[in-house]
């Protein structure tokens, strides 16, 4: 089984991708990359899920979009949980600028048979899709007091936070069950030692996609492991849909 995430460009950015692949009761980092646009983010999928090939693949995007105005329920619902950790999700609707690109996404895992699954069997294996979160996601796996903010702000303190970022992934989620296995961690730069002070704005933007799909890709095999036991699920496939890690640790 493997586990893609995307931290997908809304509009026209680049994307932050990861797979990973569960083997001997560990979580494998295969692939981190960063590309253009979809058409590549989907080239990069077929490479890495063969054909019929069971995986499940998290988005950070809204790939279902039913309302043509205001906000949808998991935004709502997102906001309403996580607004005091400065987690609020950004609103999606069918007339925003990004929708029809969002949506594009998720039709295209749709043909190559990922089925949105906002249920689940826990570790069946399958071809799933489902969107996630990942402010919220750090929140409860890392029992954050609030998010890390490394969106927005100064060149250097973002470059602290997303450091911060990398320190959890790699101190956290081998502790946690399903573990990720921390000597594959080893192929991926952005989880390499670099110096926060020297980066540009660009090159710490493509650390930061690439860190939001190892979140995602994360969440995903999070999500396949325990079903709704560890996690909740805001909304439906009838509303849209974000899965996100229950709290660890009481947060």
């Amino acid at each position: 089984m493997k586990f893609l995430g995307i931290d997908f460009g809304w509009i026209s950015g680049p994307s932050g991708l990861c797979c990973l692949s569960w083997d001997n009761g560990q979580l494998h980092l295969k692939s981190c990359d960063r590309v253009p646009n979809l058409e590549e983010c989907l080239h990069w999928v077929d490479r890495w899920v063969s054909p019929g090939e069971p995986a499940l693949i998290a988005a950070d995007a809204p790939t279902l979009i039913p309302n043509r105005s205001g906000m949808r329920l998991p935004d709502r619902l997102s906001h309403s949980l996580f607004h005091r950790y400065h987690a609020g999700c950004y609103p999606a609707n069918a007339m925003r600028p990004f929708a029809q690109h969002t949506i594009a996404l998720g039709l295209s895992l749709e043909q190559r048979g990922f089925r949105h699954a906002p249920e689940i069997e826990p570790q069946h294996p399958g071809r799933y899709q489902i969107e996630v979160f990942p402010h919220p996601a750090m929140v409860h796996l890392f029992n954050l007091e609030r998010i890390l903010k490394y969106k927005k702000g100064k060149l250097r303190d973002r470059a602290v936070e997303l450091n911060r970022l990398r320190g959890y992934i790699l101190d956290i989620l081998p502790t946690l069950e399903p573990a990720f296995n921390l000597a594959s961690a080893t192929s991926c730069l952005a989880l390499g030692e670099w110096d926060a002070r020297s980066l540009t704005g660009k090159e710490l933007k493509a650390i930061e996609d690439q860190l939001d799909g190892i979140i995602c890709a994360y969440v995903a095999a999070y999500w396949w492991y325990w079903g709704k036991a560890r996690n909740w699920v805001l909304g439906d496939e009838t509303t849209g849909y974000i899965v996100v890690p229950a709290p660890i640790n009481g947060n």
